[in-house]
Protein backbone atom coordinates (compact mmCIF):
# COMPACT_ATOMS: atom_id res chain seq x y z
CA UNK A 1 0.00 0.00 0.00
CA UNK A 2 1.08 3.12 -1.36
CA UNK A 3 1.49 6.02 1.41
CA UNK A 4 0.63 9.59 1.55
CA UNK A 5 2.81 11.93 -0.87
CA UNK A 6 4.95 14.00 1.33
CA UNK A 7 5.00 17.73 0.85
CA UNK A 8 7.88 19.26 0.68
CA UNK A 9 9.24 22.92 -0.03
CA UNK A 10 13.21 23.72 -0.45
CA UNK A 11 13.69 27.61 -0.02
CA UNK A 12 16.33 30.67 -0.18
CA UNK A 13 18.30 29.61 -2.97
CA UNK A 14 19.33 30.38 -6.33
CA UNK A 15 17.56 28.49 -8.78
CA UNK A 16 18.63 27.84 -12.45
CA UNK A 17 15.60 26.37 -13.84
CA UNK A 18 16.75 25.76 -17.69
CA UNK A 19 12.92 26.28 -18.01
CA UNK A 20 11.71 27.63 -22.23
CA UNK A 21 12.49 31.12 -20.78
CA UNK A 22 15.92 29.88 -19.42
CA UNK A 23 14.52 31.77 -15.60
CA UNK A 24 17.23 32.16 -12.72
CA UNK A 25 15.43 32.80 -10.02
CA UNK A 26 17.27 34.51 -7.10
CA UNK A 27 16.26 33.99 -3.62
CA UNK A 28 13.61 31.41 -5.00
CA UNK A 29 11.91 28.23 -3.80
CA UNK A 30 10.66 24.82 -5.12
CA UNK A 31 8.06 22.65 -3.92
CA UNK A 32 6.80 19.24 -4.88
CA UNK A 33 4.40 16.78 -3.40
CA UNK A 34 5.72 13.45 -4.08
CA UNK A 35 7.78 13.14 -7.39
CA UNK A 36 6.38 15.81 -8.91
CA UNK A 37 7.28 19.50 -9.00
CA UNK A 38 3.91 21.41 -7.80
CA UNK A 39 5.14 25.39 -7.68
CA UNK A 40 8.60 27.27 -8.27
CA UNK A 41 8.86 30.62 -7.71
CA UNK A 42 10.71 33.39 -5.50
CA UNK A 43 10.81 32.01 -1.81
CA UNK A 44 8.59 34.73 0.16
CA UNK A 45 5.81 34.22 -2.34
CA UNK A 46 5.86 30.19 -1.81
CA UNK A 47 6.75 29.93 1.54
CA UNK A 48 3.60 32.42 2.37
CA UNK A 49 1.01 30.77 -0.43
CA UNK A 50 -2.52 29.52 1.03
CA UNK A 51 -1.96 26.46 -1.13
CA UNK A 52 0.71 25.19 0.63
CA UNK A 53 -0.20 21.97 2.95
CA UNK A 54 -0.22 22.13 6.64
CA UNK A 55 1.89 19.39 7.05
CA UNK A 56 5.06 20.56 4.52
CA UNK A 57 8.59 19.91 5.22
CA UNK A 58 10.67 23.32 4.83
CA UNK A 59 14.47 23.38 3.81
CA UNK A 60 16.35 26.12 3.72
CA UNK A 61 18.86 26.24 0.95
CA UNK A 62 21.16 28.82 2.75
CA UNK A 63 21.88 30.60 -0.84
CA UNK A 64 23.17 27.70 -2.28
CA UNK A 65 22.82 27.11 -5.87
CA UNK A 66 19.75 24.66 -7.33
CA UNK A 67 20.40 23.00 -11.05
CA UNK A 68 18.12 20.17 -12.88
CA UNK A 69 19.80 17.06 -12.02
CA UNK A 70 22.41 16.41 -14.86
CA UNK A 71 21.77 14.04 -17.42
CA UNK A 72 24.49 11.80 -18.51
CA UNK A 73 23.59 10.45 -22.00
CA UNK A 74 26.72 8.48 -22.15
CA UNK A 75 28.11 5.93 -19.73
CA UNK A 76 29.70 2.64 -19.48
CA UNK A 77 28.82 1.17 -15.99
CA UNK A 78 30.75 -1.71 -16.20
CA UNK A 79 34.04 -0.29 -17.23
CA UNK A 80 34.20 1.14 -13.78
CA UNK A 81 36.03 -2.19 -12.86
CA UNK A 82 38.42 -1.18 -15.19
CA UNK A 83 39.70 2.31 -14.05
CA UNK A 84 43.14 2.78 -14.65
CA UNK A 85 43.65 0.63 -16.88
CA UNK A 86 44.45 0.95 -20.97
CA UNK A 87 46.50 3.73 -20.38
CA UNK A 88 47.55 5.67 -23.34
CA UNK A 89 46.17 3.54 -25.71
CA UNK A 90 44.59 4.30 -28.91
CA UNK A 91 40.92 3.28 -29.44
CA UNK A 92 41.11 0.07 -31.33
CA UNK A 93 44.22 -1.37 -29.80
CA UNK A 94 42.45 -0.24 -26.40
CA UNK A 95 39.12 -1.83 -26.71
CA UNK A 96 40.51 -5.27 -28.99
CA UNK A 97 43.30 -6.05 -26.63
CA UNK A 98 42.27 -4.60 -23.05
CA UNK A 99 38.17 -3.51 -22.47
CA UNK A 100 36.66 -6.02 -24.24
CA UNK A 101 38.77 -9.16 -23.38
CA UNK A 102 37.92 -7.82 -19.51
CA UNK A 103 33.88 -7.03 -20.40
CA UNK A 104 33.85 -10.84 -22.03
CA UNK A 105 35.50 -11.99 -18.47
CA UNK A 106 32.77 -10.35 -16.31
CA UNK A 107 30.81 -13.13 -14.15
CA UNK A 108 28.68 -13.35 -11.31
CA UNK A 109 28.06 -10.11 -9.19
CA UNK A 110 31.07 -8.69 -11.33
CA UNK A 111 28.56 -6.80 -13.21
CA UNK A 112 26.54 -5.81 -9.92
CA UNK A 113 29.33 -4.11 -8.33
CA UNK A 114 30.57 -2.01 -11.63
CA UNK A 115 27.19 -0.83 -11.83
CA UNK A 116 26.93 -0.51 -7.84
CA UNK A 117 30.31 1.87 -7.95
CA UNK A 118 29.96 3.95 -11.61
CA UNK A 119 26.13 5.02 -10.14
CA UNK A 120 27.08 5.94 -6.25
CA UNK A 121 29.86 8.22 -8.52
CA UNK A 122 27.89 9.73 -10.76
CA UNK A 123 25.01 10.51 -7.77
CA UNK A 124 27.70 12.20 -5.62
CA UNK A 125 28.62 14.24 -8.96
CA UNK A 126 25.01 15.34 -9.77
CA UNK A 127 23.85 13.26 -12.31
CA UNK A 128 20.43 11.90 -11.90
CA UNK A 129 20.17 10.34 -15.24
CA UNK A 130 22.18 8.29 -17.29
CA UNK A 131 22.16 5.82 -20.88
CA UNK A 132 24.64 3.02 -20.49
CA UNK A 133 24.60 2.64 -24.20
CA UNK A 134 26.31 -0.88 -24.94
CA UNK A 135 25.67 -3.52 -21.91
CA UNK A 136 27.04 -7.02 -23.43
CA UNK A 137 25.24 -10.24 -21.71
CA UNK A 138 28.43 -11.39 -19.83
CA UNK A 139 27.50 -8.07 -16.98
CA UNK A 140 24.13 -9.83 -16.01
CA UNK A 141 21.23 -7.39 -17.16
CA UNK A 142 19.14 -8.23 -14.43
CA UNK A 143 21.71 -7.30 -11.50
CA UNK A 144 22.28 -3.79 -13.22
CA UNK A 145 18.87 -3.60 -13.34
CA UNK A 146 19.19 -4.25 -9.06
CA UNK A 147 21.86 -1.95 -8.36
CA UNK A 148 19.24 1.29 -10.64
CA UNK A 149 16.72 0.13 -8.40
CA UNK A 150 18.48 0.04 -4.80
CA UNK A 151 20.81 3.26 -5.75
CA UNK A 152 17.37 5.46 -6.48
CA UNK A 153 19.19 6.94 -10.01
CA UNK A 154 16.95 7.80 -13.18
CA UNK A 155 18.20 4.96 -16.20
CA UNK A 156 18.26 3.82 -19.65
CA UNK A 157 20.05 0.41 -20.42
CA UNK A 158 21.05 -0.21 -23.32
CA UNK A 159 21.34 -3.71 -24.21
CA UNK A 160 24.14 -5.07 -26.80
CA UNK A 161 22.85 -6.23 -29.76
CA UNK A 162 25.73 -8.11 -31.93
CA UNK A 163 26.07 -9.82 -35.08
CA UNK A 164 25.64 -13.69 -34.78
CA UNK A 165 29.14 -14.47 -37.49
CA UNK A 166 32.61 -13.15 -36.50
CA UNK A 167 33.46 -9.54 -38.32
CA UNK A 168 35.10 -11.46 -41.77
CA UNK A 169 35.66 -8.03 -43.56
CA UNK A 170 37.16 -6.25 -40.59
CA UNK A 171 40.07 -8.80 -40.08
CA UNK A 172 41.78 -9.88 -37.14
CA UNK A 173 42.38 -6.65 -36.36
CA UNK A 174 38.81 -5.98 -35.14
CA UNK A 175 38.32 -9.51 -33.01
CA UNK A 176 36.17 -9.16 -30.16
CA UNK A 177 35.81 -11.34 -27.08
CA UNK A 178 32.59 -10.98 -26.61
CA UNK A 179 31.59 -12.66 -29.91
CA UNK A 180 31.81 -15.86 -27.63
CA UNK A 181 28.22 -14.86 -26.34
CA UNK A 182 27.05 -13.49 -29.44
CA UNK A 183 23.99 -15.89 -29.28
CA UNK A 184 22.85 -13.82 -25.46
CA UNK A 185 22.95 -10.54 -27.48
CA UNK A 186 20.24 -10.95 -30.46
CA UNK A 187 17.53 -9.05 -31.38
CA UNK A 188 15.27 -11.39 -29.76
CA UNK A 189 17.15 -11.36 -26.57
CA UNK A 190 17.17 -7.77 -26.59
CA UNK A 191 13.27 -7.44 -27.18
CA UNK A 192 12.89 -10.56 -24.11
CA UNK A 193 14.66 -8.08 -21.83
CA UNK A 194 12.57 -4.44 -22.84
CA UNK A 195 9.57 -6.61 -22.72
CA UNK A 196 10.91 -7.74 -18.68
CA UNK A 197 12.31 -5.25 -17.40
CA UNK A 198 11.13 -1.07 -19.10
CA UNK A 199 9.12 0.85 -17.25
CA UNK A 200 9.78 -1.02 -14.17
CA UNK A 201 9.68 0.95 -10.67
CA UNK A 202 9.04 3.91 -12.81
CA UNK A 203 12.77 5.06 -13.41
CA UNK A 204 14.03 2.55 -15.73
CA UNK A 205 14.16 2.51 -19.41
CA UNK A 206 15.49 -0.27 -21.07
CA UNK A 207 16.96 0.82 -25.20
CA UNK A 208 18.66 -1.39 -27.62
CA UNK A 209 22.69 -0.79 -28.33
CA UNK A 210 23.64 -1.86 -31.94
CA UNK A 211 27.45 -2.61 -31.71
CA UNK A 212 29.72 -0.05 -33.70
CA UNK A 213 29.72 -0.38 -37.44
CA UNK A 214 33.25 -1.56 -38.72
CA UNK A 215 32.56 -4.07 -41.22
CA UNK A 216 30.26 -6.46 -39.60
CA UNK A 217 27.08 -7.97 -41.25
CA UNK A 218 25.25 -4.69 -42.54
CA UNK A 219 21.56 -6.50 -41.73
CA UNK A 220 22.37 -6.69 -37.96
CA UNK A 221 21.61 -3.17 -38.45
CA UNK A 222 18.69 -3.10 -40.24
CA UNK A 223 17.26 -5.51 -38.03
CA UNK A 224 17.96 -3.35 -34.95
CA UNK A 225 16.54 -0.21 -36.17
CA UNK A 226 13.58 -2.00 -37.91
CA UNK A 227 12.91 -3.70 -34.79
CA UNK A 228 12.84 -0.67 -32.71
CA UNK A 229 10.04 1.05 -35.06
CA UNK A 230 8.40 -1.72 -34.53
CA UNK A 231 8.05 -1.73 -30.71
CA UNK A 232 8.93 2.15 -30.17
CA UNK A 233 11.85 1.52 -28.54
CA UNK A 234 14.98 3.71 -28.42
CA UNK A 235 18.37 3.30 -29.39
CA UNK A 236 22.36 4.05 -29.30
CA UNK A 237 24.96 3.26 -31.77
CA UNK A 238 28.52 4.07 -31.25
CA UNK A 239 29.43 6.35 -34.52
CA UNK A 240 32.26 7.22 -36.35
CA UNK A 241 34.59 7.55 -32.83
CA UNK A 242 38.10 7.28 -34.58
CA UNK A 243 39.21 8.41 -38.26
CA UNK A 244 39.63 4.68 -39.06
CA UNK A 245 35.79 3.99 -38.14
CA UNK A 246 35.07 6.40 -40.97
CA UNK A 247 36.84 4.75 -43.44
CA UNK A 248 36.38 1.02 -42.42
CA UNK A 249 32.41 2.50 -42.85
CA UNK A 250 33.37 3.62 -46.50
CA UNK A 251 35.42 0.22 -47.16
CA UNK A 252 32.87 -1.32 -45.89
CA UNK A 253 29.16 -0.31 -46.37
CA UNK A 254 29.62 2.51 -49.15
CA UNK A 255 28.48 5.25 -47.33
CA UNK A 256 29.20 8.38 -44.88
CA UNK A 257 28.60 7.38 -41.39
CA UNK A 258 25.62 9.23 -41.26
CA UNK A 259 24.15 7.67 -44.50
CA UNK A 260 25.02 4.54 -43.35
CA UNK A 261 22.81 4.69 -40.13
CA UNK A 262 19.85 6.18 -42.20
CA UNK A 263 19.88 3.48 -45.07
CA UNK A 264 20.03 1.02 -42.12
CA UNK A 265 16.80 2.77 -40.25
CA UNK A 266 18.91 4.04 -37.29
CA UNK A 267 18.28 7.33 -37.56
CA UNK A 268 15.52 8.97 -36.30
CA UNK A 269 13.94 10.99 -32.70
CA UNK A 270 14.28 7.62 -30.55
CA UNK A 271 18.29 7.61 -31.48
CA UNK A 272 21.54 8.48 -29.62
CA UNK A 273 24.58 8.59 -31.45
CA UNK A 274 27.76 8.57 -29.68
CA UNK A 275 31.03 10.38 -30.50
CA UNK A 276 30.56 11.43 -34.07
CA UNK A 277 34.33 12.78 -34.35
CA UNK A 278 34.88 11.98 -38.03
CA UNK A 279 31.70 12.58 -40.32
CA UNK A 280 31.15 14.06 -43.38
CA UNK A 281 29.80 17.25 -42.55
CA UNK A 282 28.23 18.34 -45.98
CA UNK A 283 26.23 15.50 -46.16
CA UNK A 284 25.42 13.70 -42.50
CA UNK A 285 24.05 17.21 -40.84
CA UNK A 286 21.47 17.41 -43.27
CA UNK A 287 20.61 13.99 -42.30
CA UNK A 288 20.79 14.68 -38.33
CA UNK A 289 18.80 17.48 -38.18
CA UNK A 290 16.12 16.19 -40.86
CA UNK A 291 15.79 12.93 -38.92
CA UNK A 292 15.77 14.38 -35.51
CA UNK A 293 18.67 12.49 -34.46
CA UNK A 294 20.71 13.02 -31.34
CA UNK A 295 24.17 13.44 -30.89
CA UNK A 296 25.91 12.53 -27.40
CA UNK A 297 29.63 14.37 -27.34
CA UNK A 298 31.99 12.76 -24.84
CA UNK A 299 35.01 15.61 -24.87
CA UNK A 300 37.30 13.87 -21.95
CA UNK A 301 37.06 10.08 -23.89
CA UNK A 302 37.65 11.63 -27.44
CA UNK A 303 40.19 13.46 -25.89
CA UNK A 304 42.05 10.73 -23.72
CA UNK A 305 41.90 8.22 -26.56
CA UNK A 306 43.25 10.38 -29.23
CA UNK A 307 39.78 10.02 -31.39
CA UNK A 308 39.68 14.02 -32.33
CA UNK A 309 37.31 16.61 -31.35
CA UNK A 310 33.49 16.32 -32.73
CA UNK A 311 32.21 19.64 -34.91
CA UNK A 312 30.09 20.19 -32.11
CA UNK A 313 29.70 24.25 -32.91
CA UNK A 314 28.58 23.04 -36.26
CA UNK A 315 26.19 20.77 -35.09
CA UNK A 316 24.36 23.05 -32.60
CA UNK A 317 24.38 25.87 -35.20
CA UNK A 318 22.17 23.33 -37.69
CA UNK A 319 20.03 22.86 -34.91
CA UNK A 320 20.56 19.46 -34.02
CA UNK A 321 20.47 18.23 -30.47
CA UNK A 322 23.26 17.44 -28.39
CA UNK A 323 23.65 16.16 -25.45
CA UNK A 324 26.69 15.26 -23.51
CA UNK A 325 28.55 12.12 -21.70
CA UNK A 326 31.64 10.71 -19.87
CA UNK A 327 31.78 7.25 -21.21
CA UNK A 328 33.67 5.15 -19.08
CA UNK A 329 36.47 5.19 -16.78
CA UNK A 330 39.40 3.69 -18.84
CA UNK A 331 38.87 5.92 -21.13
CA UNK A 332 37.51 8.95 -18.98
CA UNK A 333 38.93 7.90 -15.35
CA UNK A 334 35.46 9.56 -13.75
CA UNK A 335 31.87 9.74 -13.99
CA UNK A 336 31.90 13.46 -13.42
CA UNK A 337 30.00 15.10 -15.62
CA UNK A 338 31.33 18.41 -14.32
CA UNK A 339 34.50 17.93 -15.36
CA UNK A 340 32.90 17.06 -18.97
CA UNK A 341 31.19 20.55 -19.04
CA UNK A 342 34.11 22.50 -18.44
CA UNK A 343 36.16 20.97 -21.15
CA UNK A 344 33.30 21.47 -23.37
CA UNK A 345 33.31 24.91 -22.62
CA UNK A 346 36.64 25.11 -23.65
CA UNK A 347 37.99 22.95 -26.14
CA UNK A 348 35.56 24.10 -29.22
CA UNK A 349 36.58 28.01 -28.08
CA UNK A 350 40.53 26.67 -29.09
CA UNK A 351 39.83 24.79 -32.04
CA UNK A 352 37.75 27.53 -33.99
CA UNK A 353 40.10 30.10 -31.88
CA UNK A 354 36.77 31.64 -31.37
CA UNK A 355 36.16 32.72 -27.64
CA UNK A 356 31.68 33.10 -27.89
CA UNK A 357 31.86 29.34 -29.19
CA UNK A 358 29.88 27.48 -26.24
CA UNK A 359 29.44 29.87 -23.89
CA UNK A 360 28.39 27.90 -19.93
CA UNK A 361 24.88 28.47 -20.38
CA UNK A 362 24.79 25.96 -24.07
CA UNK A 363 27.26 24.02 -22.00
CA UNK A 364 24.28 23.44 -18.79
CA UNK A 365 21.85 22.89 -21.68
CA UNK A 366 23.63 20.16 -23.26
CA UNK A 367 24.02 18.06 -19.81
CA UNK A 368 20.29 19.02 -18.78
CA UNK A 369 17.79 19.50 -21.46
CA UNK A 370 19.47 18.21 -24.35
CA UNK A 371 20.69 15.25 -22.38
CA UNK A 372 16.68 14.66 -20.84
CA UNK A 373 15.65 15.44 -25.35
CA UNK A 374 17.87 12.45 -26.39
CA UNK A 375 16.67 10.23 -24.16
CA UNK A 376 13.28 11.31 -24.92
CA UNK A 377 12.68 12.80 -21.35
CA UNK A 378 12.35 15.76 -21.67
CA UNK A 379 8.40 16.02 -20.35
CA UNK A 380 9.75 14.65 -17.11
CA UNK A 381 13.44 15.76 -16.35
CA UNK A 382 15.92 18.19 -18.13
CA UNK A 383 14.67 21.48 -16.36
CA UNK A 384 12.68 22.87 -12.96
CA UNK A 385 8.90 23.27 -14.39
CA UNK A 386 6.19 22.94 -12.83
CA UNK A 387 4.83 18.96 -13.68
CA UNK A 388 8.14 17.87 -14.38
CA UNK A 389 9.90 15.02 -11.72
CA UNK A 390 11.58 16.57 -8.99
CA UNK A 391 15.02 16.04 -9.95
CA UNK A 392 17.57 18.55 -8.82
CA UNK A 393 21.16 19.18 -7.58
CA UNK A 394 21.99 21.31 -4.90
CA UNK A 395 25.56 22.77 -5.30
CA UNK A 396 27.38 25.36 -3.08
CA UNK A 397 29.00 28.28 -4.90
CA UNK A 398 30.64 30.19 -1.52
CA UNK A 399 34.46 28.09 -1.79
CA UNK A 400 37.65 29.70 -2.83
CA UNK A 401 37.43 28.46 -6.20
CA UNK A 402 33.98 29.98 -6.89
CA UNK A 403 34.87 33.75 -5.25
CA UNK A 404 34.41 36.54 -5.81
CA UNK A 405 30.70 34.63 -6.87
CA UNK A 406 28.15 36.57 -4.84
CA UNK A 407 24.43 35.75 -5.46
CA UNK A 408 23.25 39.31 -4.40
CA UNK A 409 25.03 40.67 -7.03
CA UNK A 410 23.57 38.59 -9.81
CA UNK A 411 22.15 40.94 -12.24
CA UNK A 412 23.88 43.72 -11.01
CA UNK A 413 26.87 43.06 -12.99
CA UNK A 414 28.22 40.46 -10.77
CA UNK A 415 29.46 36.72 -11.79
CA UNK A 416 26.74 34.70 -13.71
CA UNK A 417 25.25 31.96 -11.48
CA UNK A 418 25.85 29.93 -15.00
CA UNK A 419 29.21 30.03 -15.47
CA UNK A 420 30.35 29.72 -11.95
CA UNK A 421 28.35 26.08 -11.96
CA UNK A 422 30.38 25.04 -15.66
CA UNK A 423 33.60 26.74 -15.07
CA UNK A 424 34.55 27.23 -11.35
CA UNK A 425 32.40 24.97 -9.26
CA UNK A 426 33.19 21.12 -8.75
CA UNK A 427 31.77 17.90 -8.28
CA UNK A 428 33.36 18.39 -4.92
CA UNK A 429 30.70 21.19 -4.24
CA UNK A 430 27.43 18.90 -4.70
CA UNK A 431 25.65 19.07 -1.40
CA UNK A 432 22.02 17.65 -2.14
CA UNK A 433 20.62 15.38 -5.06
CA UNK A 434 17.20 14.70 -5.11
CA UNK A 435 15.98 12.22 -7.44
CA UNK A 436 11.99 11.18 -7.76
CA UNK A 437 11.31 13.31 -4.88
CA UNK A 438 13.82 11.48 -3.07
CA UNK A 439 16.95 12.45 -1.15
CA UNK A 440 20.09 10.43 -2.52
CA UNK A 441 22.72 12.51 -1.71
CA UNK A 442 22.65 15.00 1.90
CA UNK A 443 25.68 16.93 3.32
CA UNK A 444 27.63 15.69 0.56
CA UNK A 445 27.18 12.08 1.68
CA UNK A 446 25.66 9.50 -0.69
CA UNK A 447 22.32 7.75 1.61
CA UNK A 448 21.70 4.48 -0.89
CA UNK A 449 24.96 3.18 -1.58
CA UNK A 450 27.21 2.26 1.11
CA UNK A 451 30.79 4.02 -0.13
CA UNK A 452 33.27 1.66 1.72
CA UNK A 453 31.82 -1.34 0.75
CA UNK A 454 31.49 -0.54 -2.74
CA UNK A 455 34.72 0.28 -2.94
CA UNK A 456 35.94 -2.67 -1.09
CA UNK A 457 33.94 -4.68 -3.46
CA UNK A 458 35.06 -2.89 -6.80
CA UNK A 459 38.52 -3.54 -6.02
CA UNK A 460 38.19 -7.43 -4.96
CA UNK A 461 36.21 -7.72 -8.81
CA UNK A 462 38.74 -5.69 -10.50
CA UNK A 463 41.62 -7.94 -9.35
CA UNK A 464 39.04 -11.64 -10.25
CA UNK A 465 38.24 -9.98 -13.82
CA UNK A 466 42.15 -9.11 -14.80
CA UNK A 467 43.23 -12.60 -13.54
CA UNK A 468 40.72 -13.99 -15.58
CA UNK A 469 41.52 -11.95 -18.81
CA UNK A 470 45.22 -12.18 -18.37
CA UNK A 471 45.82 -8.46 -18.04
CA UNK A 472 47.87 -6.11 -15.17
CA UNK A 473 48.50 -2.64 -15.03
CA UNK A 474 50.65 -1.71 -17.79
CA UNK A 475 54.40 -1.33 -16.33
CA UNK A 476 55.23 3.15 -15.75
CA UNK A 477 57.36 4.65 -18.36
CA UNK A 478 60.11 6.69 -18.44
CA UNK A 479 62.00 5.57 -15.54
CA UNK A 480 59.04 5.40 -13.25
CA UNK A 481 59.27 2.35 -10.95
CA UNK A 482 57.09 1.23 -7.63
CA UNK A 483 60.29 0.09 -5.10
Amino acid sequence: MVGPQISKLYFNGTIITVNKSRDVILDGAIHFLGDRIQAIGKTNDLINSAALPLNTQKVNLEGNVVIPGLVNAHAHLIQSLMRGLGEDMALHRWACDMVWPLEASLQGEDGYVAAKLAIAEMLKTGTTCFLEPMLPSHADFGRIVNAVEESGIRACLGTLVKAQKPNARAGEAFVDARDNNASDMSVKAALARHEEYHGKFGRLSVWMAAETPRGVDETVFAEVGDACAKHNMRLTVHVAEASRDKELIRECYGASPVQFCQNNKLTSDRTVLAHMCHLDLDVDLDILKRTGTSVVHNPTSNCKLADGIAAIPQMLAKGINVALGTDGAPCSNTYDLFRDMHLAGIIHKGVTQNASVLPSEQVLEMATINGAKALGLEKDIGSLEVGKKADFVVIDATGLGSAPYDPRQLGRGGVHAVTTIVHSCGSGDVRMVVVDGSVVVENGVLLTIDEEDVKHEAREASARLRERAGHHVQPLKLGWNYI
